[in-house]
């Protein structure tokens, strides 16, 4: 067992939640595209994590029977599955005057809500500060270790 699984584990977390973050960004700054380049309005996407490696309960099941296994650093933490889109529908409102108004005077404006990305951005962050903190942790202590063998 390495001394830089945790942080090897955190580095992880680390990079996904970046990506959740910039992927939130890219949301909020296409929050008023009503014409992409396939000519519908802009969609919301969203990240999807995946754990790396073998699940907490099998993990589990295999200490309590006494199996334990050391995973390769490589099978630890989480990785970025894929970056979906939302399929809620397109927000309708009335503006007779934009050039992608129907002919009734609706525009289809993109399913993304400001207040929901802006909570998203909050958890990505704070779990970003976790993994930071994590990784400040397992430094610490082996620090710590490392003066016990002065």
């Amino acid at each position: 067992m390495s001394i830089f699984n945790a942080i090897n584990t955190s580095s992880t977390g680390l990079s996904a939640e970046r990506t959740r973050m910039d992927i939130i960004s890219k949301n909020i700054s296409n929050a008023n595209v009503t014409r992409t380049a396939s000519g519908a309005p802009y969609r919301r996407q969203m990240v999807v994590f995946q754990e790396k490696g073998p699940s907490f309960k099998e993990v589990m099941s295999q200490v309590v029977n006494g199996e334990i296994k050391d995973y390769d650093d490589k099978e630890k933490g989480v990785k970025i599955t894929q970056v979906v889109e939302d399929k809620t529908p397109f927000k309708k409102i009335y503006n007779p005057g934009h050039p992608d108004a129907d002919e009734n005077g609706y525009v289809l404006m993109p399913n993304v809500e400001i207040i929901q990305e802006m909570v998203d951005m909050i958890t990505a962050s704070r779990g970003y500060e976790a993994n930071v903190a994590a990784v400040n942790a397992s430094k610490s202590m082996a620090m710590k270790a490392l003066e016990i063998g002065r």
